[in-house]
């Protein structure tokens, strides 16, 4: 199968790429990717693979801060991975992962997730780490625990080294699902 990888900025994106972008996670994720999902996965770095069907793949990395242990961490945030349903399974995922680590371990102090019990599988195969301490964010209340994240939050380690499993993750505020 011939692909054509590219890696580009949401600014350098054509419209047309956008909204082949967001069609293919309506797709994937069948109907069930909100406006809110898609306006997290904006702002960053897109990987897209094309292959002659269009678009099979797209993941996107977006910077956000995570306390640990009392320093905040410049985060790359894994946004919007997806693989068009025919093109499961030919390793595409992981073409888009690949180059989304990358950047991740040249650029950020951390790399960072939230995952569905399908896409653990394809981190956890590639090196990603379930948090397994508590996971809060920083509202405009204040910090709050935020429980039903925790268990679906990965990790991978960059430029700061390993955490500490004891500590807990404070997420940045956003407006959707916080992590």
């Amino acid at each position: 199968m011939t692909v054509r990888l590219r890696i580009a900025h949401t600014a350098d994106l054509e419209p047309a790429e956008l909204r082949a972008a967001r069609a293919l996670l309506d797709q994937a994720f069948d109907g069930g990717f909100s406006d809110q999902d898609w306006d997290h996965g904006l702002g960053g770095t897109h990987v897209l693979v094309h292959d002659r069907a269009g678009l099979a793949a797209h993941g996107s990395l977006v910077m956000r801060r995570i306390r640990h242990r009392g320093r905040w961490l410049r985060t790359g945030y894994v946004e919007a991975v997806a693989v068009r349903p025919d093109a499961r399974r030919t390793g595409l995922g992981g073409r888009v992962l690949g180059e989304l680590e990358r950047i991740i371990g040249r650029a950020y102090d951390l790399g960072a997730l939230s995952a569905s019990e399908d896409g653990a599988r394809l981190y956890t195969a590639r090196g990603w780490q379930r948090w397994p301490g508590q996971v809060h964010a920083l509202s405009p209340d204040g910090i709050v625990r935020l429980p039903d994240e925790e268990g679906d939050v990965f990790v991978r380690p960059a430029l700061a080294g390993p955490l500490d499993p004891a500590g807990e993750l404070v997420f940045d505020w956003r407006d959707g699902d916080v992590a």
